[in-house]
C-alpha cells in the first residue's frame, strides 16, 4: 500500500499556540475517504480543537477499531500515540490503556457500526464505568466499508441508496449515553464546525466519559433524498439548542449578558464551558430532562445538536478504583509487587 504523505517544511510565518506548534503540526497522512465524506470534516475539527487547546501532541492517545471512522485517526495528531484494535473493542483497549498511564489525554473514534453494533456492550461499559476519555462517535447510518447496508444507528423508515427501507429501530447512542452515566453529552453535525469545535474542546478537557454523537453523511452511500443523515436532511432538521464557546481557564469570561442568557458550567479542573441559550428552559445539567428533550424533538423529525448533559462534578474510573496520582507503568517492581505480607492482608480483608 502506498501512503501519500505531507511536506515537514511549512511557511515559517504561521501562528503558532502558547506551546510553539501551528496548526500544521497537528494534522496526519493525507485523507483516502471519499471526497466529501463528513468524517474529513471532524477530522478537521479535532486537529483545531487540539492546537486551540494548546495540547502538546505527545500528550493524546488516540484510539479507534474498524470502519471508515476508525481510519481517520490516521489523518490526524501524526505525532500522537495511536492504537487501532479490532472491530467493537476500542473502549477496554483504552480502558486499560487508561489505567496504565492516566497522565495521558484519551481520544476514543469509532463509528456507528463499531460502537452500535458489534461494540456495543464495549460502549456501554466505557460510559458507566467513567472512563475519562473524549468518545467520538462518526455517525453516518450505513456500513461504508461493505457498500452501504443499514447501520444499527439508521432511522425507522430511512431509505437505503438501492431504495430499500430500513424497518428496525434505531440504537440511538446520546439517549445510552445519558442513562448509562456519562458526564458530557452532546450531538453535533460535521458540517458545524462552529458548534462542532467547542464541543470537542470541552470534551478532551472534560474529568469523566464524555461522549459527541457526529452526525456525518456518507456522499456515497447514505447521502441521497431518502437519507435521515444527509447533509441537506440534518440542515433542515437540525434544532440546536446551545451556540458554545470554549474558555480555558485565565481568560476573562465577559459577564454583559442578560440574566438568563447565559449558563457558565465549571468542570472540576477549573475550564468552563459557557452556554449562550437558545431556549431559556433548557438545563444542561439535567440528565432526564435531556433525554426528554431529546424524545420530544425527535416525535417531529428534528435533530437536537449542541450540549446536551455536562455533569459539572465529574469522576473518573481512577477516582472509583482510588489509585494513586502517579501513572501505574511509571511505578517500580517494589510498589507493583509489594510482597506476600501485603497480599495476605488483602485476602484477610475479603473473607
Amino acid at each position: 500500500m502506498t501512503f501519500i504523505t505531507k511536506p515537514r517544511l511549512h511557511h515559517p510565518t504561521l501562528q503558532k499556540n502558547k506551546v510553539g506548534y501551528t496548526r500544521r503540526d497537528y494534522e496526519g497522512r493525507i485523507s483516502t475517504l471519499c471526497a466529501g465524506c463528513g468524517h474529513d470534516s471532524i477530522s478537521a475539527a479535532i486537529i483545531q480543537a487540539c492546537w486551540e487547546l494548546d495540547i502538546e501532541p505527545h500528550r493524546v492517545a488516540k484510539l479507534s477499531g474498524i470502519g471508515c471512522s476508525s481510519k481517520t485517526p490516521d489523518y490526524f495528531l501524526g505525532a500522537s500515540h495511536g492504537f487501532n484494535t479490532v472491530h467493537g473493542r476500542m473502549p477496554s483497549v483504552l480502558t486499560g490503556a487508561n489505567l496504565a498511564n492516566r497522565s495521558l489525554l484519551y481520544l476514543g473514534v469509532s463509528g456507528d457500526g463499531d460502537s452500535a453494533s458489534i461494540g456495543l456492550g464495549q460502549f456501554a461499559n466505557a460510559m458507566r464505568r467513567g472512563v475519562r476519555m473524549a468518545y467520538i462517535v462518526e455517525n453516518n447510518g450505513v456500513y461504508g466499508l461493505t457498500k452501504g447496508q443499514f447501520s444499527a444507528t439508521a432511522d425507522r423508515g430511512s431509505k437505503s441508496k438501492k431504495g430499500v427501507v430500513n424497518s428496525d429501530s434505531p440504537v440511538d447512542l446520546v439517549g445510552l449515553a445519558l442513562q448509562l452515566g456519562a458526564t458530557f453529552v452532546a450531538r453535533s453535525f460535521s458540517g458545524d464546525k462552529a458548534q462542532l469545535v467547542p464541543l470537542i474542546k470541552g470534551a478532551m478537557a472534560h474529568g469523566g466519559a464524555a461522549f459527541i454523537d457526529v452526525i456525518s453523511p456518507c456522499v456515497t452511500f447514505n447521502n441521497h433524498g431518502g437519507s435521515t443523515k444527509s447533509y441537506d436532511y440534518i440542515r433542515q432538521h437540525n434544532e440546536a439548542v446551545s451556540r458554545i464557546d470554549f474558555m480555558t481557564p485565565g481568560e476573562e469570561i465577559t459577564t454583559d449578558y442578560a440574566p438568563g442568557d447565559v449558563i457558565d458550567v465549571p468542570q472540576h479542573d477549573g475550564t468552563v464551558l459557557r452556554l449562550r441559550k437558545l431556549h431559556e428552559a433548557y438545563d444542561p445539567t439535567d440528565r432526564y430532562a435531556a433525554l426528554a428533550y431529546m424524545n420530544e424533538a425527535a416525535k417531529h423529525g428534528e435533530v437536537v445538536t449542541g450540549l446536551l448533559y455536562l455533569d459539572p462534578l465529574a469522576t473518573d474510573l481512577h477516582t472509583a478504583f482510588n489509585t494513586c496520582a502517579t501513572p501505574l507503568n511509571a511505578l517500580a517492581e517494589a510498589q507493583l509487587c509489594p510482597g506476600a505480607g501485603a497480599l495476605a492482608k488483602i485476602n484477610a480483608a475479603l473473607r
